[in-house]
Formats: C-alpha cells, sequence, structure tokens
C-alpha cells in the first residue's frame, strides 16, 4: 500500500469516527475523547523520556484520566464537588517521587505535571464547550473540526503555491506567512457557512472563535514542532499511519481549547451583567 493512499484510508476513518461519536450523542463522545486524552497524555510522557526525563506515566496518566472523567460527570448534570477528588490526585504526584531515587525528582514531577495541563486539561475542556448552551450539542466541536481543517488544509494549499516568507524558521521551515493568509481565508469562507447552519452562536461569536482558532490554533502547531524537534523526532507516535500520534492530530486544538472556552464563559458572564 503506497503512502498517499495510507494517508487517505487512514484520515477517512479517523474523521468518520471522531465525527460520528461527537454527533451520536454525549456518552460516545466521552468515551471517545476519554480514550484520545489516555493516549495523548502517555504520547507526551513517552516523548519527555527521551533524555534525562523520567516522568511518572502511570500516576500522571491515572489523574489526567481523573480529570477527564469527573469533569465529564460534572458535565453530565452530577455535583461538580467531584472535581475535587482530582486535587489530592496532584499532589500524590510529588509524594510519589520520594520513591524512585531518581537524580532530577522535581524535573520529573514538572514533565509529569506538565502532561497534564498540556494534554488532560484541553481535552476535559471539552465536555464544558459541548454542553455550553445547557445541553449536550455537537456543533460548536463540529465548527471546531471544520475549522481547524479548513486553516490547515488553506495553509498547506496557500504554502505550497505561494510560500516565500517563512513564518517560524527556526521552529518549523514548512511553514510561510502566505500560507497563514490562505488558512485564514479558508477558514473565514467555512465561517460563513457554517454560521448559517449552527445558529446557537451567533455570527459574531464565530467570527471570534474562528480568529482564536487560527491564531492560537498556529501557535499551537509550532509548541508542539517545539516539542518534537526537542526530542528529535518527527512524530509524536504511530497510532494514525501517515499521520503521526494523537499530539500531532490535535496538537492546534489543544492549544485553542482553553482561550475558546474563556472567551465563551467571559461572553456569557458579561452578558447576564
Amino acid at each position: 500500500m503506497n503512502n498517499f493512499l495510507k494517508r487517505t484510508l487512514t484520515a477517512g476513518a479517523f474523521v468518520a469516527v471522531l465525527l460520528g461519536c461527537t454527533y451520536y450523542n454525549q456518552l460516545s463522545f466521552s468515551v471517545l475523547f476519554f480514550c484520545i486524552t489516555i493516549i495523548g497524555v502517555w504520547e507526551f510522557y513517552t516523548l519527555s523520556e527521551k533524555g534525562e526525563n523520567k516522568p511518572q506515566k502511570v500516576i500522571g496518566t491515572i489523574v489526567s484520566a481523573s480529570v477527564f472523567t469527573t469533569t465529564a460527570y460534572v458535565c453530565m448534570g452530577y455535583d461538580a464537588h467531584l472535581l475535587i477528588i482530582n486535587i489530592p490526585l496532584v499532589f500524590l504526584i510529588f509524594i510519589s517521587e520520594l520513591y524512585t531515587k531518581s537524580k532530577n525528582p522535581f524535573r520529573n514531577i514538572a514533565f509529569t505535571i506538565l502532561g497534564i495541563i498540556y494534554v488532560a486539561v484541553p481535552f476535559s475542556l471539552l465536555n464544558y464547550l459541548v454542553t455550553f448552551t445547557g445541553s449536550y450539542n455537537h456543533e460548536l466541536l463540529f465548527g471546531f473540526f471544520f475549522i481547524l481543517w479548513c486553516n490547515d488544509s488553506g495553509a498547506y494549499l496557500a504554502g505550497s503555491a505561494f510560500g516565500k516568507h517563512k513564518l517560524f524558521p527556526r521552529v518549523s521551515p514548512g511553514k510561510s506567512w502566505e500560507g497563514s493568509v490562505g488558512g485564514a481565508i479558508a477558514s473565514f469562507i467555512v465561517v460563513f457557512i457554517i454560521s448559517k447552519w449552527y445558529t446557537d452562536f451567533s455570527i459574531t461569536d464565530w467570527v471570534v472563535i474562528a480568529s482564536i482558532l487560527i491564531v492560537i490554533g498556529t501557535l499551537g502547531d509550532l509548541v508542539e514542532s517545539l516539542f518534537k524537534r526537542s526530542k528529535n523526532v518527527k512524530d509524536s507516535g504511530t497510532l494514525l499511519p501517515g499521520h503521526g500520534g494523537i499530539l500531532d492530530r490535535f496538537d492546534s486544538l489543544l492549544m485553542a481549547t482553553p482561550f475558546v472556552f474563556t472567551y465563551l464563559y467571559l461572553s456569557q458572564y458579561f452578558h447576564q451583567l
């Protein structure tokens, strides 16, 4: 099987599962992204191990699973006090390091907690976004996906055709300013279309969300590239043949989600004043 066919089949299966589980109901969405969170955190810790770092992979993954699960339960209508469980779990990471006899204990602690913050927290926040309107609604997350995918595709096509001025050559030599502009144009075209379909959010909200996804999403891509470059690897994993790992597929979303979450909740707060 040639590489192009492998990439196409992988992308098709990935998109079908992602959109299907997100569309079906809240439980299928939560189960899918629970698995994605676990795999993503494990990928992060595996990459972090390259060098002298020894993150606590098992405990970090357990804490990440707890963060996502308790957040999902709260968004399903359970008591928000469930989230308190995660506080002592995080501090168990410090206690556990006492027994590792590592030369760099606090570096290990830092990388363990970083995996939770960088991967588990953004994926967990998606639970709030799909229930932001008061009940489970796939539309916001579908909008996320469509905007990000069009931004990536537009950036690739425009960069391939017109790219001359490098965006951030030290981290990602292939990205150009021309590609970024092309991606932004494609994204805003999609925003105009989806704002007609997904009317729970105003056109202003969609424009702001798209702007965040374009700018912060691009920076998120660069952050993940910086991390991989520091570890001298091309892909974060091998789960998706021809496409890399979970971190490779969700790098933009991971960085942009906290910003969109903050915007929506602040917007809601000020509208209620």
